[in-house]
């Protein structure tokens, strides 16, 4: 079957969480109906990939398998705080979203990139590791930790981008949340992905300025197409 490596960008600005997500999942169903008709069809469809970016509205999201004593503060103070809370069907245990952050949805089929979820994975941390690097921050990984972080290994380890992902018949939907000038003291109500003892910092505390989001974002296409083998197809 030919391996479609054309990504379609999407940029939605900022946008409800659940808006966002009703998106991902419509672009996501549709890719899984591909690939379930293919599967007894003589004449498979090529499946195409997807790659959103988006800001939201303050939200703690939790996993399906995280725990929701992760927590820290009750209805009334969330509302108070302006800042929603949803359970929601990506991996992983609860996390922060808000301005200041860029959030990534690629939805793709890892069969046009031979990748299994954990490559896939990896992948994903890869990118983001290269796009910290080009502002001399240096993202690591830590073990049986997800997503990308500082100073591991130490006292001071941190976490600077949070991933979450759901895959079905190899089609994948989430992704990542890189803190690009985020307000950190929301972090301070939850358990950040269930982990305790490890602080979240953001690019603008590591640099002391905050970058241009869009630079970022072009690095980031510019890593995920290097590191995938892709190609980002735009205005359509």
């Amino acid at each position: 079957m030919i391996k479609n490596k054309k990504i379609y960008y999407k940029d939605i600005g900022l946008t409800d969480y659940n808006k966002a997500f009703e998106f991902q999942t419509q672009l996501f169903e549709s890719l899984k109906q591909i690939k379930i008709d293919n599967k007894y069809s003589q004449n498979p469809k090529i499946t195409d990939n997807y790659f959103i970016f988006t800001e939201h509205p303050h939200v703690y999201t939790l996993g399906k398998s995280g725990k929701e004593e992760h927590l820290l503060i009750n209805k009334k103070q969330r509302k108070e705080k302006s800042v929603a809370f949803i359970k929601t069907n990506r991996g992983g245990d609860i996390t922060y979203h808000g301005q200041g952050q860029i959030v990534g949805y690629p939805i793709i089929d890892l069969d046009n990139f031979d990748l299994e979820i954990l490559s896939y994975m990896r992948a994903l941390e890869e990118v983001i590791i290269k796009v910290l690097n080009d502002y001399g921050i240096k993202g690591q990984r830590s073990k049986g930790e997800t997503g990308v972080w500082i100073d591991v290994g130490t006292t001071k380890a941190r976490k600077i981008c949070a991933m979450g992902v759901k895959t079905s018949r190899w089609i994948t939907m989430h992704g990542f949340a890189l803190n690009v000038d985020t307000d950190l003291s929301y972090f301070d109500h939850i358990i950040p992905c269930g982990i305790r003892n490890k602080g979240v910092t953001s690019m603008e505390k590591e640099l002391s300025q905050i970058p241009d989001k869009d630079i970022v974002k072009n690095k980031i296409c510019q890593y995920f197409s290097e590191i995938f083998g892709a190609e980002f197809v735009y205005n359509e």
